[in-house]
């Protein structure tokens, strides 16, 4: 039987909130906390990561929304991927995971 690989874990600070816990933008007040980390201020992300390139490490897409595609973590997970374009759908203009493709191998 194949031993499985484990992966790191690794706790990160929140890139929505910059580390306060609280929303960077007080909606819908100063006392809310951040809806990425709960307000706790970090998170967990799994190693390898990379920047997200949809929010390019802020965590903030579009004023005050979190990224769609790392969920405000301003990281995401680093497969064995190719990134195209800038990560937004021209469509709708709209963070866009498909933007990550798998390497020819």
């Amino acid at each position: 039987m194949a031993k499985k690989k484990k992966t790191k874990v690794v706790k990160i600070q929140c890139a929505f909130c910059h580390g306060t816990g609280k929303d960077p933008f007080g909606i819908p007040s100063v006392l809310s906390n951040c809806q990425c980390c709960l307000g706790k201020g970090w998170t967990y992300i799994k190693k390898p990561y990379e920047q997200c390139s949809a929010c390019h490490g802020t965590g903030v897409f579009r004023d005050h929304l979190n990224c769609a595609v790392c969920g405000g973590k301003g990281r995401v997970r680093k497969y064995n991927f190719e990134k195209h374009e800038d990560g937004i759908d021209p469509h709708t203009g709209l963070p866009d995971i498909s933007c990550y493709k798998l390497k020819s191998v």
